[in-house]
C-alpha cells in the first residue's frame, strides 16, 4: 500500500524525532551513569588507613645520636721528635687488636739509634781499657810494696848484727832500716792512691756506659713506637687535625706533623653502643631508668632496634639554639649488636611508658575535631561520614581510639580540605 506523500513526509519526521530522543536518553543514562561512578570511587581517592586491633604502645619520643660508652684514643708517641705519617689503616675500617694503625717515618729515630749504640760501644770499649790499665797499675804497685817490704826485712837483719859488728855499721844498719820502712810506706800509700783512682775512674766510665745504655734503650724504644698498634677491635676514627687552624681542620692524614702526646685516633667499642637523647621537661616526669625503647636511626628507617633505658640526667642543660631551650639527657643501650651501626649515626627513640591490650588503633594524622569533638571519616558509599570517637590514648604516630569497629577504614586527610 503507498501512503501519500504528506504521510510519508509525517512519519519521517516522526521517526527522526524518535532517534533523536533515543541518542538524547542514552546519552543521559550515560552522564549519569559516570556521575554516579565517580560519585561512587570518590571515596577511595582520598588516603585512607585500616582501624587495627592489638597491643598499644603509648610512648614518648625524643631525637638523639649514637655513641660509644668505651671508646679508646690513640696518642702519638711521648719524646720522640719529628713525627710524620707516613701510612695509616683507612678510615672507617673495623681492626682486631694488636693491627697496625699508624706508622710514623722512622729515619731520624734509626739514625738515633745509630749514634746511640756507638756511642754505648765506644764507653764499653772505654771502661774495658781503664779496667785493664787499673789491673797492670795495681800489679806494679802491688810489686813495688813487695819490694819495700822485702828492703826492710833485710835491714832488720842487719840491725840485729849491730852487737857483733862495729858501731859505726850498726848506725848504717839503722838508717837504712828507717829509709826502707819510709819506702814501704810510701809505696802503700801509693798502691792504695792508685787503687781509689782507678775505681774511680772505672766508676765514671760504667756511668758513662750506663748513659749510653740507656740512650740506647730510649731510642729503640722510639723505633718500635714508630708504629701503633689497634689496643682492641673496633672501627678506626681518626681525629680532626687543627694545626692549620681551627677553619682548616681536617683528620689526620699521611704526610702530616703531628706533635708527641696528642690524640690521633679513637676506636670505640661497638659492644657499647648507645643512644643518647634530648627529652623535654614535659616528658621527663613520665620516664624512668630501666623502660624499654624502640630506636630507628634515620640511615636504616626500614629497621628498629630494641633498648632500654639506663640513665636519666637530673638536671636540665641549657641548648645553643635560639630561642634557648632545656632539656634533659636519657641514655639507652641497645640490646643486640648490629655491625651497620657507626658512632655519630643520628635518630629517634620512643620511650615506651605503658601498654594498652586490645586496643583500636588509627595513625594519628587521620584523627579531627569537629564542634569540639574528635572524630575521623570513613568512607560511605559516594561521599565521607563523619564518625566520633573517644580518643583512649595518643602515641607519637598513632592513636588509640573507641567508638569504631576493627577494619574500618579512615582517611588521613580532612575531606573538605581535600585539595
Amino acid at each position: 500500500m503507498r501512503w501519500p506523500r504528506s504521510k510519508r513526509a509525517t512519519m519521517r519526521k516522526r521517526a527522526r524525532g524518535t532517534a533523536v530522543f533515543v541518542v538524547l536518553a542514552g546519552l543521559g543514562a550515560a552522564g549519569y551513569a559516570g556521575w554516579r561512578f565517580s560519585a561512587v570511587q570518590g571515596a577511595p581517592m582520598l588516603p585512607t588507613a585500616p582501624v587495627r586491633k592489638g597491643d598499644f604502645l603509648v610512648t614518648v619520643r625524643c631525637r638523639g645520636e649514637l655513641k660509644a660508652r668505651r671508646t679508646i684514643q690513640l696518642t702519638a708517641p711521648l719524646n720522640v721528635p719529628d713525627l710524620r705519617i707516613v701510612w695509616l689503616a683507612p678510615s672507617g675500617a673495623t681492626v682486631q687488636e694488636g693491627d697496625p694503625v699508624v706508622r710514623f717515618d722512622p729515619s731520624g729515630a734509626t739514625q738515633q739509634l745509630a749514634e746511640q749504640q756507638a756511642a754505648l760501644r765506644q764507653a764499653q770499649a772505654a771502661q774495658k781499657q781503664a779496667e785493664s790499665d787499673a789491673l797492670l797499675k795495681a800489679e806494679e804497685d802491688r810489686r813495688a810494696v813487695e819490694d819495700a817490704a822485702y828492703a826492710v826485712d833485710k835491714a832488720k837483719i842487719e840491725v840485729s848484727k849491730a852487737e857483733i859488728v862495729s858501731k859505726l855499721k850498726g848506725e848504717e844498719s839503722a838508717v837504712d832500716l828507717s829509709l826502707a820502712e819510709q819506702k814501704l810506706a810510701v809505696e802503700r800509700a801509693k798502691l792504695n792512691f792508685d787503687t781509689a783512682s782507678s775505681e774511680a775512674k772505672i766508676a765514671s766510665l760504667k756511668r758513662q756506659r750506663d748513659k749510653a745504655a740507656a740512650d740506647v734503650a730510649l731510642a729503640s724504644q722510639r723505633v718500635e713506637r714508630m708504629e701503633l698498634h689497634a689496643p682492641m677491635t673496633g672501627m678506626i676514627n681518626y681525629l680532626q687535625n687543627f694545626s692549620q687552624g681551627w677553619m682548616n681542620a681536617k683528620p689526620f692524614k699521611v704526610g702530616d706533623q703531628v706533635w708527641p702526646g696528642i690524640v690521633l685516633a679513637e676506636i670505640p667499642d661497638l659492644k657499647t653502643l648507645e643512644i643518647e637523647g634530648k627529652i623535654e621537661e614535659i616528658d621527663r616526669g613520665q620516664m624512668q631508668v630501666g623502660q624499654q625503647v624502640r630506636v630507628r636511626i634515620d640511615s636504616l628507617p626500614e629497621s628498629t632496634f630494641p633498648g632500654k633505658i639506663v640513665q636519666l640526667s637530673p638536671l636540665t642543660e641549657m641548648g645553643w639554639e635560639w630561642p634557648p631551650t632545656r632539656t634533659f639527657r636519657g641514655f639507652a643501650v641497645l640490646e643486640k649488636e648490629d655491625r651497620r651501626l657507626r658512632p655519630g649515626m643520628n635518630g629517634r627513640m620512643d620511650v615506651v611508658l605503658r601498654r594498652i591490650p586490645n586496643a583500636l588503633s588509627v595513625p594519628s594524622k587521620s584523627i579531627f575535631t569537629r564542634d569540639g569533638q574528635a572524630v575521623v571519616y570513613v568512607p560511605v558509599g559516594g561521599d565521607y561520614k563523619a564518625v566520633n570517637v573517644e580518643v583512649e590514648a595518643r602515641s607519637s604516630d598513632e592513636t588509640a581510639i573507641r567508638g569504631i569497629r576493627e577494619g574500618a577504614l579512615v582517611t588521613l586527610v580532612e575531606p573538605e580540605k581535600k585539595l
